[in-house]
């Protein structure tokens, strides 16, 4: 029998939490590149240099800089949307004028996942903005924009509370509801298409092998990061250097980076991050389908 809808949030919770400590364990080197990148695009010539530049000035810990929040923003944002993604293709079925039973299309569950992206935005942006700060607190320290000192969450927290009060946990969440919409559309509509494209020789889609799905994890996630790249570079900007002072909105600091440093600039850390994608969110979703598969059988008949 099916779950109650609550147990079937629990379970969709636990199951995304799950899925996004898989995906920071895996992958969290590449994304402190990639935020270091797009921050400060001339101090690297690329990602390796970017690697052993850090490497050298603090060890290799300090490719692991920002990994506590990088746990609570994973945890706390694929807890609340795969939670809510069940919630939202229940909504799309209804929309739809769907019966409860039937398979949504690709579409539908790339839409049902651009709505839950909504909600986990709200989550998201004050762990990351710790995240990404943490991350670039070296290069903040080197070009002399903030003092020495503030290099744990709680003193980052802090400072954050001391200059801007609550609200100033939510710099750049325009950028990130910018970047989360569209990009989760591609998301979940990537990993969904690879998912019906492995299963189109008559396999049920719940029932297609590791490689498979670690694949399509790694699909959705490449079409996420080409679709809104540029976005998350400025939100990284603002959330960073908002450190220094108050930074222009998404539209101004966007401009300001295509006129000064020219397009290219937005994609400062592109290579880590493709790089990144399919090991790290193909963890998320076999870990993701797994843990849920599992939880999902105590209710089977």
């Amino acid at each position: 029998m099916s779950p109650h809808p609550v147990v079937q949030a629990v379970i969709d919770l636990s199951a995304g939490a799950i899925g996004g400590t898989a995906c920071v364990l895996s992958g969290q080197p590449f994304d402190t590149a990639k935020v270091k990148m797009q921050t400060f695009p001339t101090m690297y010539k690329g990602f390796v240099n970017c690697f052993i530049s850090t490497y050298k000035q603090v060890g290799f810990r300090g490719l692991y800089h920002g990994t506590t929040p990088a746990l609570m923003a994973n945890i706390a944002e694929n807890s609340v949307l795969f939670m809510c993604y069940g919630f939202c293709q229940q909504v799309v079925r209804n929309l739809a004028g769907i019966d409860s039973e039937t398979k949504l299309s690709d579409v539908e569950n790339a839409l049902a996942g651009s709505f839950a992206s909504v909600f986990s935005s709200l989550v998201l942006c004050p762990t990351e903005l710790v995240k990404c700060r943490l991350q670039a607190m070296h290069e903040m320290e080197v070009s002399g924009k903030i003092a020495k000192g503030q290099n744990t969450v709680w003193s980052v927290v802090k400072g954050v509370l001391r200059s801007d009060g609550p609200l100033g946990m939510y710099q750049g969440l325009t950028s990130t509801l910018v970047r989360e919409v569209p990009g989760y559309f591609f998301f979940f509509g990537g990993y969904e298409f690879s998912r019906s494209v492995f299963a189109s020789g008559g396999k049920s889609k719940d029932d297609l092998g590791v490689l498979p799905v670690v694949f399509s994890g790694g699909f959705g996630g490449a079409c996420l990061w080409l679709s809104v790249y540029p976005i998350d570079c400025v939100k990284s900007r603002i959330q960073v250097l908002s450190m220094a002072g108050k930074q222009a909105g998404f539209l101004k600091t966007f401009t300001s980076i295509v006129k000064y440093e020219g397009i290219p600039a937005l994609y400062s850390g592109l290579t880590p991050t493709m790089i990144r994608t399919f090991p790290a969110n193909g963890a998320l979703f076999l870990t993701y389908e797994l843990s849920r598969k599992m939880m999902m059988k105590q209710f089977d008949t």
